[in-house]
């Protein structure tokens, strides 16, 4: 198939790309700067440099790749692109990648309209943000929580912008768990070593873990099968951070996290950062697994933190 991966250098990009050259598919992909045109070269596609806010942009890049699906994996969360995470300012942080999940979307199914475009699969979320009520492992059934009245209340709604607009269209939506791997790991393990990522409360909020190349995988899977609907791509094993952050230090070679209480962590690291390590509810991968076919190289984050970290 002929293949418009937007996004394509991000940190799933740049391990969706070769993948979906290796299967065969003729891949275009976009960039934000003709800077990485030679890197998308290298992964085998041919790359365009388009502004995913620009309808116009977007229009063109489309019509001229004519492609039979689209995949959306434009954010503009890096630290080139957002400065350095900031769960206490989380609208400010992703107010880029929202623009992108309402606007950019709007682009790109209108492009995919406009050119005759059969298919689409985009990126969604699904980590710890599951709706906060009954278990701590939800499913597709389940809705990604509004996170009312928080920083993340823009960056929810905009994913629900997401799944409401291509589900709509007759797409699929990957909602990846927390993503680590090659490009995504340094950026969790640096405030570990630090000891600037600890532990709050009882630590007892579920978190969902999925390795950029398992992401990948799926991502293909849903291409090639013309999926539709939502999926939860993520690994066998949500768990809370009380179990991960410490094996993640372990992993690390770095100190046992320290543990402080959710009253001090609110004014220091926000109501986001509370939440998500106290109430945070992970998600299950059953419906990727049955429907999709999906195999998992690594099934649970102690193999793939061990790996990548070894």
């Amino acid at each position: 198939m002929r293949v418009f991966v937007a996004g394509g250098t991000g940190v799933l990009g740049r391990r969706l790309v070769p993948r979906l050259v290796e299967g065969g598919h003729q891949v275009t992909a976009s960039t934000t700067g003709a800077a990485k045109l030679g890197l998308l070269e290298r992964l085998g596609a041919e790359g365009v440099v388009m502004d995913g806010l620009d309808a116009v942009s977007v229009g063109e890049a489309v019509e001229a790749a004519r492609p039979d699906v689209i995949v959306h994996q434009m954010t503009a969360i890096s630290v080139a692109h957002a400065g350095e995470p900031d769960m206490k300012h989380m609208d400010r942080w992703f107010a880029g990648t929202n623009r992108l999940r309402t606007e950019g979307t709007d682009h790109l199914l209108a492009a995919g309209e406009a050119t005759g475009v059969p298919h689409f699969v985009a990126q969604g979320y699904a980590a710890w943000n599951g709706i906060r009520e009954g278990g701590r492992v939800k499913t597709e059934q389940d809705p990604v929580d509004p996170m009312t009245g928080t920083a993340a209340e823009p960056a929810m709604a905009a994913i629900r912008h997401v799944e409401d607009a291509v589900v709509r269209a007759g797409g699929a939506v990957l909602r990846y768990g927390w993503f680590y791997g090659p490009g995504a790991t340094d950026g969790l393990v640096e405030p570990v070593r630090k000891r600037r990522f600890p532990i709050v409360g009882g630590g007892v909020g579920y978190c969902s873990w999925v390795h950029l190349d398992d992401a990948a995988s799926a991502t293909v899977l849903a291409v090639e099968q013309r999926a539709r609907g939502v999926f939860d791509i993520v690994d066998d094993e949500p768990a809370p951070a009380v179990e991960w952050l410490p094996y993640l230090a372990e992993c690390a070679g770095a100190k046992r996290p320290m543990r402080v209480p959710a009253w001090l962590a609110r004014p220091l690291a926000g109501e986001v950062a509370v939440t998500m390590m106290t109430e945070g509810r992970g998600f299950s991968n059953a419906k990727a697994k049955r429907e999709l076919g999906w195999e998992l190289r690594f099934p649970s984050w102690r193999q793939g933190f061990r790996e990548e970290l070894a």
